[in-house]
């Protein structure tokens, strides 16, 4: 869910992964890898990415987000 949520977000914010890394204070490799849920994030990082999207932190973990409903990728899971 966390993954399918923060591509949504951020694509719906217009911003690459490497915006989105810098202004969160993390590498673009861990944006990507969050993404492809090869990693999992702490709860700051999941913090640091929901300020920089504008949401809180709650809608990136959000299992039934109307985000997931209305997306047009499919990420392995």
């Amino acid at each position: 869910m966390f993954a399918r949520n923060l591509r949504a977000l951020r694509q719906a914010k217009g911003i690459s992964q490497e915006e989105l890394a810098h202004l969160a204070g993390i590498d673009r490799t861990y944006v990507s890898a969050l993404e492809r849920c090869v990693y999992n994030a702490s709860i700051d990082v999941v913090d640091r990415l929901a300020n920089v999207l504008g949401v809180e932190a709650a809608e990136l973990l959000r299992r039934s987000s109307a985000l997931q409903q209305n997306s047009d990728f499919e990420l392995d899971e």
